[in-house]
């Protein structure tokens, strides 16, 4: 009963991603069978020693400090939501802290990467496609659950934009430039009429079938682009995603702009972003000037 009201309260109310209230879900079912196995029958009967307990064990498990923190973050959210709807009136996880990690520092590519990126797709109707695929990622800064979800209708190739409103995304329109207009329209005129065989497939990427492209399909583009680049980072959607980021603030963008244009709300995200830029000016620095 708990856990359907959670699973309500997470994609209605927080309209967090599939992906996101799956491993919200499994987090709390881990941690139920958990205290079940020590005789607490109802989560609602959760105190803390409970909780510290399941820490110790996954930590005797070898699970990772980001995991671990994770699932923390997981049930400190489903206790909380039991507060606010007054099923419980003390938090079993109010007086337990994530354990510490070290930031990893964010990984993104140099422009002339990104240019070397962008000349790797060949002239077929893969590389066609594979090519626009990598230039509105790149212009955007979009998800790879945003990219996936997109329609043909969503690009307004015309006016210079793409809409993103997934079912559980912050709706928002994002700028793109000529090369990733160029290179989408290219892509709708000779490569996905191929792959459709004429068939009206709404999904802006397509597969081989025909089929729209999945977020395992995005994955195996992404992986043999970063193989063929031998680039200085292991080339992901997350990758390109900070790179658009990192670069438009290295060429003078406003974090508030950036924020708007990832479709991220936590400002503290994008200060990440901003300190990795300041760490590359300081090597630069570093490396280059005679007194530094």
């Amino acid at each position: 009963m708990f856990t359907e009201d959670f699973e309500k309260y997470l994609r209605e109310e927080r309209q967090l991603s599939d992906n996101t209230v799956t491993a919200y879900l499994s987090d709390i079912d881990h941690f139920e069978r958990f205290v079940n196995s020590k005789g607490v029958h109802d989560l609602s009967q959760v105190a803390g020693p409970h909780v510290v307990a399941y820490l110790v064990e996954l930590k005797k498990t070898d699970k990772s400090k980001p995991t671990v923190n994770r699932k923390l973050t997981s049930i400190k959210t489903f206790y909380k939501f039991l507060m606010r709807n007054g099923v419980i009136t003390t938090d079993p996880t109010a007086d337990i802290r994530s354990p510490r990690i070290e930031k990893k520092e964010i990984e993104f590519l140099s422009i002339e990467e990104i240019d070397r990126l962008m000349s790797l797709p060949d002239d077929t109707v893969k590389g066609i496609r594979d090519r626009a695929i990598l230039e509105l990622m790149y212009a955007t800064g979009i998800k790879a659950s945003e990219l996936i979800d997109l329609e043909e209708g969503d690009c307004n190739l015309y006016m210079g934009f793409v809409k993103c409103s997934g079912e559980h995304v912050k709706a928002r329109i994002v700028p793109i430039g000529r090369p990733a207009k160029n290179a989408i329209q290219k892509y709708l005129d000779e490569a996905k009429p191929q792959f459709t065989r004429g068939r009206s497939v709404p999904s802006l990427f397509v597969n081989y079938l025909g089929e729209p492209m999945t977020r395992q399909g995005l994955w195996k583009v992404i992986k043999e682009y970063g193989e063929k680049g031998e680039f200085s980072v292991k080339l992901t959607p997350q990758v390109i995603r900070n790179s658009f980021a990192v670069h438009m603030l290295q060429n003078g963008a406003d974090v508030k702009s950036i924020q708007e244009l990832m479709g991220n709300e936590d400002v503290a995200a994008i200060q990440a972003y901003l300190q990795a830029t300041k760490n590359r000016i300081k090597d630069v620095y570093d490396k280059t000037h005679p007194r530094a």
